[in-house]
């Protein structure tokens, strides 16, 4: 049987770790090597790493107490997780290229995950999957209601796609993802649970696997979205930054419930 995962989701800006909410307000909780060697601690089934920045990208923070050398590129940063971890590593932000694909997976990402892209160059998306194969490309898909109707937004959420949430999740199949990272903007940093409606149409509208993001504030919307939904995965950001609602207790909590999830490791919360 195939294991559903849950996998931690860190949100990188300006060369910090933050938390998110409604993709417009962040604030500043760390170092990012720090939060990455505690999900190796944790030992998550997977790890995403979004970078949400616009501008010049920086790890420059001009201190001098870090107990490890401190990066300074995005690409040292990758290769540092990837030198670091024993988990799978999808990361995501400032993909426009098939080169730009190929330096990540070549600095240790395991794939990449594409937003603005999917609209801007769809002909990369594809490039890329037949050049590293579909299982190493991720479509990151942001939506959020308008009008009583789900609407996919790209680019931090400001420009609208188009279309729903479903019809752009197939046309990310049919350009060569291998995966749906389905993102709800309005809900991202809310805690009042996942779009469980949305989920299943797009799950319905693709034969690749779904991971649903946005929402989460208690274990139990874990639960609910495993129970409800066909997603293979759900993700979540804020949520593990509180000891209460610590990845390992989480997923103590799944594997008690649930048989179709990959039990824990002894690791400490």
């Amino acid at each position: 049987m195939l294991k559903r995962r849950l996998l931690p989701v860190l949100y990188l800006l300006d060369g910090w770790m933050v938390r998110s909410q409604g993709f417009t307000e962040h604030q500043y909780i760390g170092d990012p090597v720090l939060h990455v060697e505690r999900m190796v601690d944790w030992d998550v089934d997977e790890l995403i790493v979004l970078d949400i920045g616009r501008g010049e990208m920086s790890f420059d923070h001009h201190r001098q107490d870090y107990r490890h050398k401190p990066v300074r590129t995005l690409l040292e940063f990758i290769l540092r997780i990837a030198v670091e971890c024993r988990i799978p590593l999808t990361f995501g932000g400032r993909v426009r290229s098939v080169d730009d694909v190929r330096a990540r997976i070549q600095n240790g990402a395991d794939k990449v995950s594409f937003n603005a892209a999917l609209a801007e160059a769809p002909d990369v998306v594809t490039q890329c999957a037949r050049a590293f194969g579909s299982q190493a490309i991720v479509a990151s898909v942001d939506f959020r209601v308008v009008d009583g109707s789900a609407r996919v937004f790209f680019d931090h959420g400001t420009t609208d796609a188009g279309a729903g949430p479903a019809d752009w999740s197939r046309r990310a199949q049919e350009l060569g993802a291998g995966e749906i990272l389905l993102n709800a903007i309005d809900r991202d940093g809310m805690a009042r649970g996942y779009d469980l409606d949305t989920i299943e149409q797009v799950v319905d509208a693709v034969d690749i696997p779904v991971i649903a993001c946005g929402g989460a504030g208690h274990q139990r919307h874990f639960l609910d979205c495993f129970a409800r939904t066909g997603a293979q995965a759900v993700a979540a950001g804020n949520i593990f930054h509180f000891t209460e609602n610590s990845y390992p207790r989480a997923k103590r909590f799944l594997a008690d419930k649930r048989g179709d999830v990959r039990p824990p490791e002894t690791v400490a919360a």
